[in-house]
């Protein structure tokens, strides 16, 4: 097994032919460091999403919101349409929530280091390390799901996650060089990425294959070990497509707080563990409702999700509404509004 500075320039020196060209990235290597708006942005993206679909998100907020004190400028429902189809909404509100904080607090500069970026909204610790050593050269491991793969591999650490996080971390801080801190920490992810990968790892091009314990056990492929998953519950509800005559939908925002805050939806009653007994009850008005016999599934973190659709058409003006929650939408405004998957799927039912 190589000594951790070898570990280190040998994995920068791969990084130096290797890396992977991504629109928020700096070249290795050279004085300009990414912008931190920029690391901080991908980052947040990047949770739970992959790069080829986070791609053309991010280029797209930077081409409308280009620097932080746009982005806190900007309305939430703006930020949270742009942001629809990547999912887990939490990190919208908060990206936004977070952008007003620099802007208004901190002049729009990040602060510089890991410790001071986690007291941000949305901003945990291995975003704060990655923001920290890419943006700003801090020698701060920053690991995330490609890093514990590479690192349990390497090491043959056997135990299963979570509770062999605090071992990988010790071990990636180890390996942090002093210089080129945050190209380090990008090389580390594109060494999970593109060799050190979930379902096959090529150690013939690999450049820690030398000192590698799981390849020489055998066992790379079978590691990170993780404890047993428990199996998800399913939640059942109803969701009530409410058409005017003139094709307009009713859509309401969800609670602020809680799951998909803040987002629209076609009005639904609350998801639980047995279906509706009388869902008409929960209607956001009364009416003759018919079952459209469809069934919407999705599958969110935690929870599998079941959704019957009901339909009526309104017999109402168009005056205001009771509810300030509740507003009438076209059929063409549809994919403009900050529609999250699952209401999108219940879109796509209705109106195929």
């Amino acid at each position: 097994m190589l000594e951790s500075t070898n570990l280190s320039a040998a994995l920068l020196a791969w990084y130096d032919r290797h890396h992977r060209v991504l629109p928020w990235r700096a070249p290795p290597g050279g004085p300009n460091r990414t912008d931190a708006y920029h690391v901080w942005l991908s980052e947040i993206m990047l949770q739970q999403t992959t790069v080829a679909a986070v791609k053309d998100y991010f280029l797209k907020f930077t081409r409308t919101w280009p620097d932080v004190h746009a982005l806190a400028a900007a309305e939430l429902d703006d930020v949270l349409k742009a942001w629809a189809g990547l999912g887990y909404y939490a990190r919208a509100r908060n990206l936004h929530k977070c952008a007003r904080q620099i802007s208004e607090n901190h002049g729009g500069q990040f602060p510089r280091s890991a410790a001071e970026l986690q007291k941000l909204p949305g901003i945990g610790p291995y975003t704060a390390g990655a923001i920290a050593a890419i943006a700003f050269d801090e020698p701060n491991a920053a690991v995330d799901g490609n890093v514990e793969r590479v690192l349990a591999r390497y090491y043959g650490i056997e135990t299963p996650l979570p509770d062999a996080k605090p071992e990988i971390k010790s071990k990636a801080q180890d390996l942090v060089p002093k210089a080129r801190a945050g190209d380090f920490a990008q090389a580390l992810m594109d060494l999970g990425a593109t060799i050190c990968a979930p379902r096959k790892a090529n150690c013939l091009i690999c450049p820690w294959t030398e000192g590698c314990r799981g390849r020489q056990l055998g066992i790379a492929e079978t590691l990170p070990r993780k404890a047993p998953k428990k199996a998800k519950p399913t939640r059942y509800g109803t969701c009530f497509w409410i058409e005017r005559s003139d094709g307009a939908v009713l859509l309401r925002r969800r609670p602020e707080r809680g799951l998909l805050g803040g987002m629209m939806e076609v009005p639904s009653t609350d998801w639980s563990e047995t279906p509706p007994a009388d869902p008409s009850g929960s209607a956001p008005v009364r009416a003759q409702w018919r079952d459209l016999k469809r069934t919407v599934r999705h599958t969110f973190t935690h929870f599998h999700l079941e959704l019957e659709i009901w339909s009526t058409e309104a017999r109402v003006g168009k005056g205001p509404l009771p509810d300030p929650n509740l507003r009438w939408v076209t059929r063409a405004e549809l994919n403009s509004e900050a529609l999250p998957s699952v209401m999108r799927k219940v879109c796509a039912a209705v109106l195929s």
